[in-house]
């Protein structure tokens, strides 16, 4: 069973990566403050202007560790691979598929029904956990979710264009009742619905870093079993665009972020002051607030499940290459259809 490895965060502004023998180096100031193998990683993610020497670049891309270099507050830059692995027939079917409209419809809808299952998912635990009254906007919001799966069935055979839609309303559903599910700090965290590039409120803030960590594991995954991150079935092709990456983190984003988001903010380990406000309305973490979180999502992702597909136990970060390995399996033509990942 495969590992998971760990990933290097680099946040220290101060900080400078370089290569000793076997290892990677992380000083600041001149003074060695960590020494890691670099065997025992996965992937560096570094945030700001952290400088990295080039024969550290060199070391991590041949020993297949990538290196993601993020803006401050998170927002994806570029990703430094080494050569292109896996097998080059599984990738000539991959663009196959994704040029068969049919194909990538029937992908895409299964990954769709995941994401709008998982969003039911966290809906009804917050059901659980703080019931509502029936005349409650979360009361119903479970229902008015989860109609888009039957929307999908219904569909069949499905084309992209009504499961776009149909993922569009799933979300807008979820979101319109998102807030609903923040029960404390409320003055401080307000959700009043997604927004982007920047994130203008706290929520967004917290749920877009998540995301971008989401689909920097996720590309490491499809790398890891041969596919290319780039080009996917849901999200169609962009230069700079990691798309399949975005197709496997749909079905994750419930799980692995949202939830986790509202872990944080409702058990108050992340607070309103953590938080700054540029002039042109961006929110952005602290350092010390995005080390918190930063932690709190590797926690997460060693957390224990049960795949849904497998019926094994595994930690959740796991996953991410279990399902990526699935798809590969779909692509090849070893599975009739993508078993999506379905979180109970």
């Amino acid at each position: 069973m495969r590992h998971i490895l760990n990933t290097l965060y680099v946040t220290n502004q101060d900080a400078w990566l370089l290569r000793e023998g076997e290892c990677v180096l992380v000083s600041i100031k001149r003074e060695t403050k960590l020494r890691i193998p670099i065997h025992t990683l996965g992937s560096i993610v570094i945030f700001g202007r952290v400088s990295c020497t080039t024969p550290l670049m060199t070391f991590c891309a041949s020993r297949g560790v990538p290196v993601a270099f993020l803006s401050a507050n998170g927002r994806f830059l570029a990703r430094l691979d080494g050569p292109t692995s896996g097998n080059v027939l599984l990738r000539r079917d991959q663009y196959r598929l994704s040029d068969d409209p049919s194909e990538s419809a029937r992908i895409a809808a299964n990954l769709t029904a995941g994401k709008i299952a998982n969003c039911r998912t966290v809906l009804l635990r917050a059901l659980r956990d703080r019931p509502a009254p029936d005349n409650h906007p979360l009361a119903a919001a479970p229902k008015r979710v989860s109609c888009g799966v039957r929307r999908l069935i219904a569909s069949e055979p499905p084309d992209l264009e009504t499961i776009r839609g149909i993922e569009g309303e799933a979300a807008r559903h979820y979101f319109e009742v998102f807030d609903h599910l923040i029960v404390a700090q409320k003055q401080d965290f307000i959700f009043e619905g997604r927004n982007r590039r920047p994130p203008l409120d706290r929520v967004n803030a917290l749920l877009s870093f998540f995301y971008t960590l989401l689909v920097h594991d996720v590309a490491g995954a499809a790398e890891s079993v041969g596919l290319d991150p780039a080009v996917g079935f849901l999200h169609r092709d962009r230069p700079g665009r990691p798309s399949l990456a975005l197709d496997l983190a749909e079905e994750f984003r419930p799980v692995l972020a949202d939830r986790l988001a509202l872990k944080l903010i409702n058990l108050q380990q992340v607070r309103g002051d953590g938080f700054t406000f540029a002039d042109t309305g961006a929110v952005t973490m602290d350092d010390s607030t995005r080390k918190l979180v930063l932690a709190a999502y590797q926690k997460r992702k060693q957390e224990e499940i049960t795949h849904p597909y497998l019926r094994e136990k595994m930690q959740l970060g796991l996953a991410l290459h279990i399902q990526a390995r699935l798809l590969a399996r779909r692509i090849r033509g070893e599975l009739d259809a993508y078993p999506p990942f379905i979180w109970k």
